[in-house]
This record gives structure tokens, sequence and C-alpha cells, in this order.
């Protein structure tokens, strides 16, 4: 005698809500006054997943997101399709090499800007380099020794959270 196996039953897909484009504003608004749990009771509405274990500032932007997107719309299937084709472009589909990439040194053109002392210091990220009073350095830590005189990580002077890389 030969068992069959029971069919799986898989979970109900949450039904995700449609939102008025008149409630957009004032949802928007109430974003601001809302405390984290609600925040992220939101998250499960709209998302229909539990909330990534990130700040509260960065579940508030994406909930905002969110709320624009249920009630306008999101990207049109072209625009996804291009920035997916840009991104191909940029790392030839090597999701390692496109995440070693984001969590590396400012792309070249930042402007990063430290008050120090009374004085506004201001440093361009350069492709291979950094640019600070019109002379090139390699290091963040360097321009930090320059402007305070004493050693410095030059990522955490600046106020970048950590290395490259690391």
């Amino acid at each position: 005698m030969t068992r069959r196996a029971l069919p799986q039953l898989q979970p109900a897909a949450p039904t995700i809500p449609k939102i008025p484009p008149a409630d957009v504003l004032g949802r928007l608004a109430a974003l601001q006054a809302l405390p984290t749990a609600a925040l992220k009771q939101q998250w499960r509405e709209l998302f229909g997943k539990e909330p990534p274990p990130f700040n509260r500032a960065y579940i508030q932007s994406r909930l905002a997101y969110r709320i624009q997107e249920l009630a306008y719309g999101g990207l049109k299937p072209e625009t996804r399709a291009r920035l997916e084709a840009l991104g191909e472009q940029l790392d030839g589909g090597n999701v390692v090499l496109r995440r070693i990439r984001a969590d590396s040194r400012p792309l070249p053109g930042t402007r990063l800007v430290r008050e120090y002392d009374g004085v506004q210091h201001v440093v361009t990220v350069r492709a291979d380099d950094f640019e600070f009073e019109g002379r090139p350095y390699r290091s963040l830590s360097a321009i930090a020794r320059h402007i305070t005189g004493t050693r410095w990580n030059g990522w955490t002077f600046f106020g970048l959270k950590g290395r490259p890389g690391a």
C-alpha cells in the first residue's frame, strides 16, 4: 500500500490595499508622528511581509514611497527594464560586484562637507582619489590629518559609517 502525499496548502497571498490618491498627503504627514511599532505594522499591511531590521528613517521613507506607489502606480515596465539594463552595463550582471560597489566609496563627484574649528572643509570624491584645496589625496584620513593635525579615520571624520568594503 502506497501513501499519497497530501497537497501542501500555500498561505494566501496578503491583500495589499489600494490607496485613494486623495488620502496620500494625509497618510504621508501621519508617518512623521507614528511610533515605530505602528510604522512596522503599516509595513506589514502595505508590503505584505515583515519589515526589515533597519532604522526608523529608512522604514518611514520606504513607506512614503509605497503609499505613493499604491495610489499613483509604480514605475512603468519600460523604466524598470531600462534601469535593469543600466545596472547590467555597470557591473555585467555580477550581483557580488554590485554589492561591493554599493558598499564602497562614494560616487565620483560627491562632495563631502565637514565643519571643523568653525571652518567648512569640502572634499570632492574623484574616481581614484579625493581632491581637497585643489590637491589630490589618496585617502580621507590624509585629508583629516591635514585639517586637524592629528590622526583620524577619514571615513569617520567626514561622517561616513565605515571604511569601504568593511
